[in-house]
């Protein structure tokens, strides 16, 4: 084989699979990405450090309960630049798909979590993104 039409030869296999993967999802680029929910917590000064320890644990329980969670991370707040604004306690959950997402927000377990929440919060903010 000539090395020119080698080439083209080589050239069109590799567009080919690039668009087979692209066109079935099974780019390993797209696959590995997650989707991630940040959910960052201030609870009230009238909240004891059991209560506040309740609504960890509720939340921490929640994969167990929640097929969709692929992944939860949870900490509390050790920054020594004093910019937190009041939230102390941050959890990451991790999807596979915005369908995940879809699924745990309205999921019962969900739902119960939040009333275990709504009597200590004073402030939250939540932030969702693909990772890159």
């Amino acid at each position: 084989m000539k090395p020119t039409l080698f080439v083209v030869f080589l050239l069109g296999v590799i567009v080919s699979a690039t668009t087979q993967m692209s066109a079935t999802g099974t780019d390993p680029a797209a696959s590995d990405r997650v989707l991630r929910h940040v959910v960052m917590f201030g609870f009230k000064e009238s909240s004891s450090a059991e209560e506040v320890q309740k609504v960890v644990d509720a939340f921490a329980a929640l994969p167990s309960k929640i097929d969709a969670i692929a992944d939860l991370e949870f900490g509390v707040n050790n920054s020594p630049e004093g910019l937190n604004d009041g939230l102390t306690h941050c959890f990451l959950v991790s999807f596979a798909s915005e369908a995940d997402r879809e699924t745990y927000l309205p999921h019962p377990a969900h739902k119960a979590f939040v009333e275990v929440l709504k009597p200590h919060l004073e402030k939250v903010v939540v932030i969702d993104y693909w990772n890159k």
